[in-house]
């Protein structure tokens, strides 16, 4: 045998078994990213998702008549049973950074409508309609942010017809206010 075509047979073995590894790295890379993209959607959902549920209890314990001391602990609950605590750690897991920083802003802007409730804040108050419309702004930047890190476009307020997305120009208590301000 001569020594060329040894070394010509081993190059080509070389260069195969380079090739294999290769693709197999790219392959895991791949799986990887696209696990990873898995992950971020379900946890991103997921979030939205237990806010909502505290979002709907906040509001509901704003409309009924429930003494203080329930509303502090009934406040409180609305967040636990959401599982907002829970998801917002497997967020911080698995968010971009981006994302992480929109979803803590909206989480603390819930807190502080939870705060709101549990002092008793009705759903006609100021003081809640004050704490409200910053939540509501925070969500829809989360969910701006989401959509533009998922699928590379993200929606504006304009897409609704609207000016903002705080929810001040549909909210027909802000509505009343404002009349209030320019006539008295």
């Amino acid at each position: 045998m001569e020594w060329g075509t040894l070394v010509a047979t081993l190059g080509g073995g070389l260069i195969a078994i380079a090739g294999t590894v290769l693709a197999d790295r790219l392959r895991t890379r791949q799986e990887h990213r696209r696990g990873l993209q898995e992950r971020r959607r379900d946890v991103y959902t997921e979030f939205i998702a237990a806010a909502g549920a505290a979002h709907t209890e906040l509001r509901r314990l704003a409309q009924g008549p429930v003494g203080a001391a329930d509303l502090e602990a009934a406040s409180r609950s609305a967040l636990t049973d959401a599982r907002i605590y829970e998801v917002r750690e497997r967020l911080f897991l698995d968010a971009s950074p981006r994302i992480a920083g929109t979803g803590q802003t909206m989480f603390e802007r819930l807190r502080a409508l939870r705060r709101a409730v549990a002092t008793g804040a009705g759903i006609s108050t100021p003081e809640f309609h004050d704490i409200y419309h910053p939540y509501l702004d925070a969500v829809w930047a989360y969910r701006e942010a989401v959509r533009d890190e998922l699928e590379g476009h993200a929606l504006t307020p304009a897409a609704f017809g609207w000016s903002a997305w705080d929810g001040r120009e549909r909210c027909p208590r802000c509505g009343t206010r404002e009349v209030e301000s320019a006539t008295g």
